[in-house]
């Protein structure tokens, strides 16, 4: 079974500070210093160049991956780490639109994050064979879902609200009209169970520096499901998806397996500090994960409710519908967030109106939860945010 305040112990948390936010950068695990420092000093340092072969540096986006892909339940040698997600987006749509040459309908909808829809557009104009990305109202997908469709391109939890579409049931639903699925697990993985394989999913990505404590600049990840991994043809043909990258061939030919979606050279440091949070996810498991998770958003919608009437939920009230974040609309969200932040309980700020809150409970328990419950209402009762400090938005928010 998980202990929850042995993982909590794991993470550099600042004192004072309510960190509600794990949703869009974890916070640092303690090993990450030393191993991070490890692999400056004793393998770059020391290594130099040798550190390819000596220290494995070339393996790690699939060993790491291997490690991901536990989490989000892919089988072994199907998951590698490497690049942005935006750029394992663009490799994994560009490959799930050749498996339906003759089909020109990317189907997608408007709760998805906008850098995908700005990748699908980008894509779409690269091409030049007549494709359309077609953008519907989430809760219109299903319905939308025809034998015009090549690509269903989802993200499975929507970064404002935290609504949740069913990955199972919309996958096969492109399945019978012979559609294949690319599925963004950003706010998904290290957040809730997830089952690539079980749902039959095409192409899944998703990013390390959120729910995975990867730290700023973590690279990203790609699935290929196994029908498709030695067929697929990828898009960016860059030097480390060649099938022997050191014979410098000028002919490119792709690798075997999930090597073929590698592209440029690895971010060795950051995947040391990835490294060393995944072994705190080793330990976790996801149900319990889950059902801790539920738990801890339950305890702050009902809190937050009793003393903020001025807040309105915009998750999903059935916690079987919403990952593991939890969002209240206000006209004032950005000033009303800062001055939360002020008080220690940070959140972040989506516009128009969203505050949202990530709920992990890897660091995040029941106690964190009363406390911001109480602060938030301290600021939203006294009018707090209506100071001037809070109103100047920064350029993230």
């Amino acid at each position: 079974m998980t202990d929850f305040s042995i993982t909590k112990a794991q993470f550099d948390l600042p004192e004072g500070m309510i960190y509600l936010d794990g949703n869009s950068l974890g916070p640092l695990p303690k090993a990450a210093k030393s191993r991070v420092a490890q692999t400056m000093s004793d393998e770059w340092g020391e290594m130099l160049i040798t550190g390819w072969n000596k220290a494995g540096w070339m393996a790690q986006p699939t060993k790491l991956g291997d490690r991901i892909g536990r989490l989000i339940g892919a089988p072994t040698g199907h998951v590698v780490l490497g690049d942005t997600l935006s750029i394992k987006l663009y490799q994994a749509l560009a490959a799930a639109v050749d498996l339906v040459p003759e089909r020109k309908v990317i189907l997608t909808d408007s709760g998805n994050f906008p850098s995908d829809i700005y990748m699908a557009d980008g894509l779409i104009k690269a091409l030049g064979r007549g494709h359309e990305l077609r953008v519907i109202a989430p809760e219109d997908i299903e319905n939308a879902i025809n034998d015009e469709v090549a690509v269903l391109m989802l993200t499975q939890v929507d970064y404002r609200s935290g609504r949740m579409h069913d990955m199972a049931n919309l996958t096969a639903k492109a399945h019978s009209v012979g559609a294949v699925t690319v599925w963004d697990l950003a706010h998904s993985a290290g957040a809730l169970p997830v089952d690539v394989k079980g749902c039959n999913a095409d192409f899944a990505v998703g990013c390390t520096y959120k729910y995975l404590n990867g730290g700023p600049g973590a690279p990203a990840f790609i699935y290929v499901a196994p029908q498709h991994v030695e067929n697929c043809q990828p898009a960016l043909s860059g030097w480390l998806g060649h099938e022997a990258p050191f014979a410098f061939d000028l002919d490119y030919r792709p690798g075997t397996g999930i090597e073929r979606m590698r592209v440029g050279t690895p971010p060795v440091i950051q995947m040391a500090a990835l490294s060393a949070a995944l072994d705190i996810w080793d330990t976790v498991d996801m149900g319990e994960l889950r059902a801790a998770s539920i738990e801890l958003s339950e305890r702050f919608i009902k809190g937050v409710e009793a003393t903020c009437p001025m807040l309105t939920l915009a998750s999903p009230r059935d916690p079987e519908q919403r990952g593991s974040q939890v969002s209240f609309a206000f006209d004032q969200g950005y000033a009303a967030m800062q001055a939360c932040i002020a008080r220690g309980v940070v959140g972040d700020f989506r516009a128009p109106n969203i505050m949202r809150f990530g709920f992990t409970p890897l660091f995040i328990d029941a106690d964190d939860v009363d406390q911001a419950i109480s602060i938030i209402a301290d600021v939203m009762q006294n009018e707090l945010w209506r100071d001037p400090a809070y109103q100047t938005r920064s350029a993230v928010t």
